[in-house]
């Protein structure tokens, strides 16, 4: 299996640049940006597998992001966070394709192991569309 790339995305530089660190210290392919818009633009040029991309932030908010990366990336899987409780958005981000929503602060452990089955069902449907395109082709 290839390895899994992740971008995160959260106005936050102080939590950004912690959540970075401990990734990389875990050995984790991962790229941080700190708005829907610079997320966006990293998307058009990286190959990345997960986002985990802050639903409160200010210009384009979590759930404008999530929209935008699920229209132009529609296998991109996204696991939404925040630090205040809103059983609304997480709905409103379940309906919209996000894989996942956890409440900061989450645990590493718990983060990562989200991240890491958003890659393998990243990862089957890619091969699934492979699969199909082998049998029609």
């Amino acid at each position: 299996m290839t390895e899994m790339k992740l971008l995160l995305v959260d106005d936050e530089s102080d939590f950004l640049g912690t959540l970075l660190k401990r990734m990389k210290r875990r050995q984790v392919d991962v790229h941080g940006v700190g708005s829907g818009e610079a997320a966006l633009a990293w998307l058009e040029t990286h190959d990345t597998d997960v986002v985990i991309l802050d639903v409160r932030m200010p210009g384009m908010d979590g759930v404008e992001t999530l929209r935008a990366i699920k229209k132009r990336h529609p296998l991109m899987e996204v696991i939404m966070l925040t630090g205040h409780a809103s059983m609304e958005v997480a709905i409103e981000g379940m309906e919209m394709g996000a894989f996942d929503y956890l409440m900061k602060p989450m645990d590493m452990d718990e983060l990562l192991y989200k991240a890491e089955d958003a890659f393998k069902k990243k990862t089957i449907h890619e091969g699934r569309i492979r699969q199909r395109s082998r049998e029609l082709g």
